[in-house]
């Protein structure tokens, strides 16, 4: 497997990410992360307990310091072609060249948020400088004065109204830290 459609490694293994039909659960052979004791544990697959967009990471404050991926040999010309094709992938349906955090919302079992936010109208939606993206509705971008506050009333408003419209509770694919 490559590793083409990743961002960084532990926040990778963190959240499961993926795209393109490829996930960390599909590459992870085993991590080594530390508490906030500073005790060293060595995981396998199964202890990552993967899941959509979690791990046994997702509510944790652990440190993930090492991990063995499983990887296939590539061609560089191919990794690089398929580098750029999932690159402008992005930037035709992602609001690319605005600030955001990126996906704002998770995938549900039986539905798609990003589907759902645009049929309850919220697509360009905007609370001061946060707003929901017109290009993909499942972003929140910053127009360029967006505050914390303005981004998770922004968050807030938009869960509320698909739940009122759709009965659909989704949920957030971004993790929010610090003072709420």
């Amino acid at each position: 497997m490559l590793l083409e459609f990743l961002g960084t490694i532990g926040g990778s293994i963190k959240m499961n990410a993926g795209a393109y039909g490829k996930e960390m659960k599909d590459i992870v052979i085993s991590s080594t992360y530390m508490d906030l004791d500073g005790n060293i544990f060595k995981i396998n697959i199964e202890e990552h307990e993967f899941k959509y967009r979690s791990s046994v990471f997702s509510n944790k404050k652990y440190i993930i310091l090492e991990t063995v991926l499983k990887l296939k040999k590539g061609k560089k010309n191919e990794i690089e072609a398929k580098m750029n094709e999932y690159k402008n992938a992005r930037k035709e349906k992602q609001p690319y060249n605005i600030p955001s955090a990126g996906s704002t919302f998770k995938r549900g079992e039986d539905y798609i948020a990003a589907k759902l936010i645009d049929e309850c109208s919220l697509k360009g939606k905007q609370i001061g400088g946060a707003k929901v993206s017109t290009k993909h509705a499942g972003f929140i971008v910053n127009t360029g004065t967006a505050t914390a506050n303005d981004i998770l009333r922004l968050i807030d408003y938009v869960k509320n109204e698909v739940f009122k419209k759709t009965g659909k509770k989704i949920e957030l694919e971004i993790e929010i830290i610090g003072e709420s």
